[in-house]
């Protein structure tokens, strides 16, 4: 789940971690008070969007003065903000950020994740901040400074020191990164983050640290115990099919392709699109209904599906392990007669009670094409698609 970057910001500033200061507005007619409560301008008004390249896109913008300030706010609220992320749709801005401008010398990259390989969490930095940090390890990865913190002893001391020093700080700047990035860490063990990124961290020319910007991504599977974060949710930044399968607990993502697909377990969705992909098909979305599907949460992710105007054919691929296929069957069934199908539904059913569904399926009466494996179905399913 992403926050919005004054979200993020308010969450470090429960930890003491200094911020520039800032204010939210949702009307443009708020901007002049928030002007009055930042002191003399000029400010910086920000789009607040779950997406990068926001400068590149106009969503951030330098305001003199408050006239600007109003004028760049009314162009902004209400609009769809299109950037290299959410391209070609973009997402709405109903809030922006208005926050003071800084004496900038310095401009620096930091985040923390999960590395999975080495099984830690991963502490990335640069002094190519600002800039795509991809870019910067494509082209120059000596400037891509890396640590990994162990999960017992903690974030050490000279694991900061080395990346201050890899920087280019000193002075008195290297003990205040040192407490920033320990600051930081514990922002993302306590919130159970998947994702801290700083870009840019800046150094002041009055010799301060401060995060001129912050995207945080709270890992979805502990949202049962981050309730302030589940509360912060906007779905309006989402696809609305993707807000609407959140809705009904069912893991769903829009992809770009014709071939809609209805699996349950994410390891056999990968594979199901995979096999797609490979028989010459463009998956239209991922969509797992999980190991406890009931007839009713699929008839659901069925009309979800059906909901993108892109599909030209469906492939339900389901293995009964814990699931039974007669009631995936019977959501197959009342999915079609509910929301009337046009479109070809190839659907291949495995394991518990597999006869049972197959049999349900026969005996529907819809226009239902049965294939033997998994192989089968998704050259059924391109075919249908084509023709």
């Amino acid at each position: 789940m992403n926050l919005h970057e004054y979200q993020a910001k308010a969450v470090l500033d429960e930890y003491g971690i200094a911020i520039p200061c800032g204010r939210v507005v949702e009307d443009a007619d708020q901007c002049a008070a928030a002007a009055g409560e930042l002191g003399g301008g000029p400010w910086v008004v920000k789009a607040q969007v779950h997406a990068g390249g926001r400068g590149k896109a106009g969503g951030v913008r330098l305001c003199r003065s408050i006239e600007e300030l109003t004028e760049a706010a009314r162009a902004l609220l209400g609009s769809r903000l299109v950037t290299y992320q959410n391209a070609p749709d973009g997402q709405p801005v109903s809030r922006l950020l208005v926050e003071e401008t800084l004496p900038i010398a310095h401009e620096l990259y930091l985040s923390f994740t999960v590395d999975r390989a080495a099984e830690r969490v991963g502490i990335v930095a640069s002094s190519a901040g600002g800039m795509d940090i991809e870019e910067v390890a494509a082209r120059e990865p000596d400037r891509v400074l890396r640590e990994t913190v162990h999960p017992v002893v903690g974030l050490m001391d000279y694991q900061g020191r080395n990346l201050a020093f890899g920087l280019g700080l000193s002075g008195g700047l290297v003990a205040a990164f040192i407490q920033l990035v320990k600051a930081l860490y514990r922002v993302f063990m306590d919130k159970d983050l998947a994702l801290l990124e700083v870009n840019p961290l800046v150094v002041t020319q009055d010799g301060r640290l401060l995060p001129l910007d912050c995207k945080m991504v709270v890992d979805d599977n502990a949202l049962w115990r981050q309730k302030p974060f589940a509360a912060m949710m906007d779905t309006s930044q989402m696809d609305p099919k993707e807000a609407e399968a959140h809705a009904h607990h069912v893991n769903y993502i829009a992809l770009d392709g014709d071939i809609g697909c209805m699996v349950n377990g994410a390891g056999l969705a990968m594979a199901t699109m995979d096999l797609i992909q490979l028989s010459g098909g463009r998956p239209a979305n991922f969509l797992d209904v999980g190991g406890g599907a009931t007839a009713d949460s699929v008839a659901e992710a069925f009309r979800i599906i059906l909901a993108d105007p892109k599909v030209k054919a469906v492939l339900i691929n389901i293995f009964g392990g814990i699931v039974r296929c007669d009631l995936i069957a019977e959501g197959i069934v009342q999915a079609v007669q509910k929301v009337g199908v046009n479109v070809p539904v190839v659907v291949r059913l495995e394991g518990t009670n597999a006869e049972q569904g197959r049999a349900l399926l026969a005996n529907s009466g819809l226009a239902i094409i049965a294939a033997e494996d998994l192989t089968d179905a998704a050259r059924q399913v391109v075919a249908e698609a084509r023709r």
